[in-house]
């Protein structure tokens, strides 16, 4: 026993030699100071205004032996003392007047709770459009400024639009992180340029390559929430295969609050910038059924009784002015009254689930505000909740769409064909679902038009909530100054005690162009002056301009649900300007140009210094020609795609693309003992795309027009097992995407014949008399081997639906039509006759 006994003790003694070596002082920030048992040294803040900071030279000695040297550990980047965990939160596409925290009567007791806990901002903007807004947000710059002056899908190679976020503008995210910050990104990304969104990179545009050390999410500019375009990190993640009651809304909840949970447990004194940003209430629809169910006759009143009513509620709130004027409903626009009763029964059925996509992205936010709390860390969050990204969407017709992808090809689905194929499965995986713009012009009130209108506060005002406990005493006040979605980062910044760097990795860095919040977070500052002063909005052409109280602003040509308009090229003079006084007209309601020229001529004045000082020139109104014009890509300039093995997951951006042009695919396979099945190529999926596959051994060529129709190619007889050549060859009657630079859409869209060959032999041909004219669903992807995301055709296979035999090789070759002389010169001539 007394043996046991001493050889305990100098056990004990020996492990008390080991932690006391962690125990001696060391330098701490430059200072000696006690060691954390087992721990690096930690230092202050930075000062330094270069990002990442100058690694500091070794601190201790180095001798011969260890014995006589001094350790010395580089000492670890922390935030200023005091600073905040940040919540940054921002939903999609929601009209100031949709939640009740704004008037509305879509519940949203997570954005009420930041209200009630915080403040509310009455006069917040944003860019009136997705990814232009998240990239003021994400940089403190103007969108233009960013790179950011339309979506990336629509980018041109000017600086101000070209979707690149320049190296010069560096994000919140790569901001934070420098300072000791865990960052974290949840939910859309439409941020990373669309020709850089395949697995080859590069990554510098990613959400990890912009500051940001984990990511789950989407790219691009929506996806369904059912089977959606998921990422974690730069890696596709296919967790709804086999799972029919998955929901990315519910999922990416799931996500962040065990991300949140795990940062407490693991660094409890780290704190955190999370940025989350969900899909809701973009379209696709996609609430689950019980979120459905409990809207059901809640809006059985009609869009202008709604109107009204959120109008009532918005001025008991005091979130507008008593004085303020509800703006008059379009007259492009049928009341409900006017309705039929199929039309009625349709558009409830759309806002019901509209309605129930709002509440349930709301509750999911809730469940991630409230794992902050479980942590014991809300009331030193800075939770910043922005109630949208722009305005009410418009683009799903005045009559909706239970196909958004159709809409965007100018196709519009007559309700009586929404009534009879669709009302049931409104918000499931079958329907990529928008609502009519009805129900979007009265979720806007009491303003003027939608998102995309840069020019009105329909398009660009949104309803935030900040709350940050320890620091915000005004519970439940309410702002309203006028601020811009460019003004979230130096509050940020100011909130933290973090400089904005004058350098990063050795480049200098733009200014921030947004100007603090801070300032009114007191209540003594209730009603202090707009700290910001002067503001240009501009999208698609349409611009406005604030001055000192002052808004000038152009009237829209053409309604942002027509999305295949041509307007006039002369986008400097075609334009009626209007000017309003704010400090006495809330919601642009009169009109002063008439009576006021002199204020007009200055404001435009303004207009035109603030667009040359952030790169808004040269000023474009061009849509469909935007959205296939040449950019990079890695199928730019390539008529020959050839493939040896499967392959997965290209994005639409990156992928050859068959749409206006002529292609011959050609696939060398081996068909195994058995039969042949599977996937030989495919691109898009339910709602929009092609595929090329054999079906129990036969070869079959499908084109799926939207979800609308389907144009099938299909071999009579199952392939014998061993090598066979498959080719199908289609050539297009009209002139391609040429055309739309000549504002002329008779070469897009147009018939074709299509030719299913095997090993030589002709065993289908068949005409199509239309074509997709402007774009396959965009969340989908090009595959050679099996399918990600949904299928062409659901009755035939179910994804990933892999070929069983062996693929050669795959070749798909493009013949895109050529204009000649007398076709440049007929077209011009016809796009003059369609602007005089």
């Amino acid at each position: 026993m007394k043996r046991k006994i001493v050889l305990l003790a100098i056990v004990i003694a020996l492990a008390a030699g080991v932690v006391g070596a962690f125990l001696v002082p060391i330098t701490v920030g430059g200072k000696e100071g006690p060691a954390k048992p087992g721990a690096p040294a930690y230092t202050e803040a930075l000062k330094s205004s270069a990002l990442p900071p100058v690694p500091p030279k070794f601190g201790g000695e180095i001798k011969p032996v260890e014995k006589e040297s001094k350790v010395w550990w580089p000492p670890t980047v922390v935030p200023p003392k005091g600073a905040p965990n940040v919540l940054l939160i921002m939903t999609d596409d929601v009209g100031f007047g949709a939640p009740t925290t704004f008037g509305g009567v879509i519940p949203t007791p997570a954005l009420d709770r930041i209200a009630q806990a915080g403040l509310r901002y009455t006069r917040f903007h944003t860019t009136a459009l997705c990814s232009p807004t998240r990239a003021a947000l994400l940089t403190g710059r103007n969108h233009h400024s960013a790179g950011f002056g339309v979506i990336s899908e629509m980018s041109t190679g000017f600086p101000g639009y070209d979707s690149v976020i320049g190296r010069d503008s560096a994000t919140i995210g790569r901001i934070l992180v420098e300072n000791g910050y865990a960052t974290s990104w949840f939910g859309k990304n439409h941020n990373t340029p669309a020709f850089q969104a395949s697995q080859a990179g590069p990554f510098d545009q990613w959400p990890i390559g912009m500051g940001f050390q984990y990511f789950y999410g989407f790219v691009g500019g929506d996806t369904s929430q059912w089977q959606p375009n998921l990422f974690r990190g730069t890696d596709p993640i296919y967790p709804y295969v086999g799972n029919p009651k998955w929901n990315l809304t519910t999922a990416m909840a799931d996500d962040a609050i065990a991300h949140i949970k795990r940062l407490n447990e693991t660094a409890p004194d780290k704190p955190f910038l999370v940025h989350y940003t969900p899909g809701g209430t973009h379209a696709p629809h996609h609430p689950t059924p019980e979120w459905i169910e409990k809207f059901k006759g809640k809006f059985s009143m009609g869009w202008n009784q709604l109107r009204e009513q959120i109008f009532a509620n918005q001025k008991k709130l005091g979130v507008i002015p008593a004085d303020a004027v509800l703006t008059p409903w379009p007259d492009e626009l049928k009341k409900w009254d006017a309705l039929t009763a199929d039309e009625k029964k349709m558009f409830e059925r759309q806002v019901e689930v509209y309605a129930a996509y709002l509440a349930y992205t709301d509750y999911e936010i809730g469940r991630v505000i409230q794992a902050v709390q479980d942590t014991g860390k809300l009331d030193h969050t800075l939770v910043i909740y922005i109630s949208g990204d722009n305005g009410s969407s418009a683009e799903g017709s005045p009559v909706g769409t239970p196909n958004e992808v159709a809409q965007f090809n100018s196709v519009e689905v007559p309700v009586a064909d929404q009534l009879k194929y669709f009302y049931d499965a409104w918000g499931s995986e079958r329907t990529y679902n928008h609502m009519a713009v009805g129900w979007t012009w009265a979720f806007s009130t009491p303003y003027k038009w939608t998102k995309q209108v840069a020019s009105h506060f329909g398009g660009t005002r949104n309803g935030m909530a900040i709350a940050w406990p320890a620091r915000i005493k005004d519970a439940g006040g309410i702002r309203n100054q006028f601020h811009h979605v460019i003004d979230v980062v130096p509050t940020i910044l100011e909130a933290t005690g973090v400089a904005a760097p004058a350098t990063v990795a050795g480049i200098s860095q733009k200014p921030i162009e947004g100007v603090s919040m801070v300032y009114t977070w007191d209540k003594a500052n209730a009603a202090a002056q707009s700290a910001r002063k002067t503001q240009y909005f501009e999208m698609f052409g349409n611009r406005g301009i604030y001055h000192d109280g002052w808004y000038a602003n152009t009237r829209p040509i053409s309604p942002p649900w027509n999305l295949g308009a041509t307007p006039p090229t002369d986008v400097m003079n075609a334009y009626t300007w209007e000017l309003y006084d704010l400090s006495k007209d809330w919601t642009q309601a009169n009109d002063l140009a008439a009576s006021n020229p002199a204020k007009l001529k200055e404001m435009q004045e303004i207009f035109l210094q603030e667009a040359a000082k952030y790169q808004v020139f040269p000023l474009d109104n061009s849509l469909a020609s935007r959205m296939v014009a040449p950019r990079p890509s890695l199928a730019a300039g390539r008529t020959e795609f050839t493939y040896l093995r499967p392959l997965t997951g290209i994005p639409m951006g990156d992928a050859p693309q068959l749409l206006g042009t002529s292609y011959r695919i050609r696939a060398e396979i081996e068909v195994p003992q058995g039969g042949g099945e599977g996937i030989l190529a495919t691109q898009g999926g339910r709602f929009g795309g092609w595929g090329f596959y054999l079906l129990k051994g036969k070869p079959v060529y499908v084109w799926n027009l939207l979800d609308l129709k389907r144009v099938r190619w299909e071999g009579a007889e199952a392939l014998a097992p061993g090598k066979h050549v498959l080719e199908f060859e289609f050539k297009y009657d009209g002139l391609g995407f040429a055309t739309l630079a000549f504002n002329n859409t008779s070469g897009v869209g147009r018939s074709g014949t299509g030719v299913l060959k095997v090993d030589g032999k002709v065993v289908a041909t068949q005409k199509m008399e239309r074509t997709i004219p402007i774009t396959l669903q965009w969340g989908e992807t090009f595959d050679v081997g099996s399918d990600t995301g949904t299928p062409v055709e659901d009755r035939d296979y179910k994804v990933p639906f892999r070929f069983n035999g062996r693929l050669v090789k795959l070749t798909l070759s493009l013949d895109r039509p050529k204009l000649t002389p007398a076709d440049e010169q007929r077209l011009m001539r016809t796009a003059k006759r369609n602007s005089e």
